[in-house]
């Protein structure tokens, strides 16, 4: 089942199928990591979803809503 991160539980672990979005955002999201293949878990989640704490490749790793939506993880 594939879901986009943004879409997480608190707990839920999954694998890194895909990383969508427009030029900018993509090549940063891979600057910081996010890359196919990669586990990744939501850690913790703001009062209103925005922004997410994930694990990823053993450190903490903070996302706003909108570049979480970009990927798509595979549980």
């Amino acid at each position: 089942m594939i879901k986009q991160l943004s879409d997480f539980t608190v707990g839920q672990r999954g694998k890194i199928v895909k990383v969508n979005g427009d030029g900018a955002i993509r090549r940063r999201l891979f600057d910081m990591g996010v890359t196919p293949g990669a586990d990744v878990m939501l850690r913790k989640k703001a009062p209103l979803g925005d922004p997410i704490e994930v694990n990823l490749r053993g450190y903490e790793l903070t996302l706003r809503k909108a570049e979480a939506a970009c990927v798509e993880v595979e549980l």
